[in-house]
């Protein structure tokens, strides 16, 4: 099985819990692996956290730049066309991280799946259609790209999830994750959701958030 290219933060003992984190556009698994320390998570949930890299394609909105990327993405309206096809391709390609997590002796419900941005659209696409329960879901600053096509499986039906988002994001206006929540709710979901004063990046106050819902959710 030829998986993703991932840095992994293995725990101190064998481990017993899983967050797999999806990086936004043009950046990599570099781009989170520095915020594990500060989220404090108790050592005896022996997490391992998995930072995936997203392939290199031309990207449209970026004049067809090559750039690390889960799909393209099409056009910058409200309502963002991408490419259907790779978004499920990369879906995949994370439904295979979790599949190996769960090889490797993590059970799926203490399995996390994370994305910011980008990466939180394809977060939403492979936890919602796994046919495993997981631990929970958490997207930040994105969107639900896929609610029109997602087949969300019944043994993820209930999923909990945490929705976070910046009032002053110039990049994935705030309006976007409000309507992912919407979304979430007309599917029978019912997501956390936070906001927080910042434009497209994480803060401190939404990264002591994060670490209590890991630890609350891998408990």
């Amino acid at each position: 099985m030829n998986y993703l290219p991932c840095i992994e933060i293995e725990p101190n003992q064998t481990a017993k819990s899983a967050v797999i984190w999806l990086h936004g556009l043009g950046a990599s698994g570099d781009d989170f692996a520095p915020i594990v320390p500060h989220l404090q998570l108790p050592e005896n949930l022996a997490t391992r956290f998995v930072f995936p890299h997203a392939p290199s394609r031309p990207v449209t909105i970026n004049g067809g730049m090559v750039m690390p990327a889960w799909y393209d993405i099409l056009s910058m309206d409200i309502d963002r066309k991408i490419d259907e096809a790779q978004i499920a391709e990369s879906a995949q390609q994370v439904t295979a991280l979790i599949e190996r997590e769960i090889e490797r002796g993590v059970p799926a419900d203490k399995i996390v799946l994370a994305g910011f941005s980008q990466g939180g659209a394809v977060a939403y696409q492979a936890a919602l259609e796994f046919d495993q329960s997981l631990a929970g879901l958490m997207t930040l600053s994105t969107y639900f790209a896929t609610h029109e096509t997602v087949n969300v499986h019944s043994a993820n039906a209930a999923l909990t999830i945490f929705v976070s988002h910046g009032t002053q994001d110039p990049v994935v206006p705030e309006e976007l994750g409000q309507k992912a929540v919407s979304h979430l709710e007309d599917k029978g979901f019912s997501p956390v959701y936070k906001t927080y004063p910042m434009q497209h990046e994480v803060n401190l106050e939404q990264i002591q958030d994060i670490g209590a819902w890991l630890t609350e959710r891998l408990s």
